[in-house]
């Protein structure tokens, strides 16, 4: 008995230093978790919200920087449609505590179909409207380059539009051959002229009656890079750099642009991340 307890005693104080570093590092980390609350949606075209219970200095997703509210207690990132299954989130605390979490995303299978014999003028554009198409892409993309610290994305969301369900994020077509781009929006069909109402507080980034594709444009910013689109619309009811409250008519359904028929197309964007507006209305 006395030989086992002087070997104990005789353990290198270098194993003992390991382990009281590994159950320091345990207990940092235990720590910085509990300041952590993250929810939405962790899945391909999931919008994630953080919240701290203490000053945060800095968040990355992987390799990229997550911008963080002035109050450091508030964070938004998002997931794109076509995500890994795991993605890393790392955050450094003012008092210089760090945390670092792998995420599993889901991953999710999108309506694929594929359609032959089309007319060539539907799977490529006239070359006569090229420069059309290019400029409108400036304009939406110049719309959604500035950020601001709005904090509307925290809200309950509500939905914009009454009528069915027509189309769904991350369906793709396949005409003759060729891939499209997918589509990156919830479609709400109703009658050309139903009204459209804010599914969150905003600010109106763009408001452009007729684009080539989307005719009838509106973007709205919600804040640290989250901006929602509303497009086909037939009628706007708000302008570029208005101040919008949560419920408030802001256009008409209606069919403008390359459309079949009439339908509200919502989208949802974390910077230049498409996602899925869909999954807010589970929440």
């Amino acid at each position: 008995m006395k030989a086992s307890q002087k070997g104990r005693l005789r353990m290198p104080k270098w194993l003992l230093d390991c382990a009281l570093l590994l159950t320091s590092i345990f207990a940092f980390a235990e720590e910085a978790g509990k300041r952590l609350t993250l929810t939405g949606e962790f899945t391909q075209g999931g919008l994630i919200v953080g919240k701290s219970s203490f000053p945060v200095e800095a968040v990355k997703l992987g390799d990229v920087k997550v911008p963080v509210h002035p109050n450091q207690k508030l964070f938004v990132f998002g997931f794109g449609r076509d995500a890994g299954d795991s993605d890393t989130l790392y955050v450094q605390f003012k008092d210089g505590l760090e945390f670092s979490k792998e995420l599993e995303v889901e991953q999710r299978q999108y309506k694929i179909d594929k359609i032959e014999g089309v007319a060539s003028k539907y799977v490529s554009p006239p070359e006569s409207v090229l420069k059309r198409i290019r400029n409108d892409s400036k304009i939406v993309k110049d719309a959604r380059a500035s950020m601001s610290y709005r904090t509307d994305f925290i809200l309950p969301v509500i939905k914009p539009a009454e009528g069915r369900i027509s189309g769904v994020y991350g369906s793709q077509r396949v005409f003759n051959g060729v891939p499209k781009r997918p589509h990156f929006g919830m479609d709400i069909a109703a009658p050309t002229g139903t009204k459209v109402i804010a599914p969150w507080p905003g600010k109106v980034v763009l408001a452009e009656p007729d684009l080539y594709y989307s005719g009838g444009t509106l973007i709205i910013d919600h804040g640290l890079g989250v901006t929602s689109t509303y497009i086909h619309l037939s009628k706007l009811h708000v302008n570029k750099g208005q101040e919008i409250t949560q419920g408030q008519k802001i256009a008409d359904i209606g069919a403008t642009g390359r459309v079949t028929g009439p339908h509200l197309d919502w989208r949802l964007n974390w910077f230049k991340r498409r996602l899925d507006p869909q999954l807010l209305l589970k929440q």
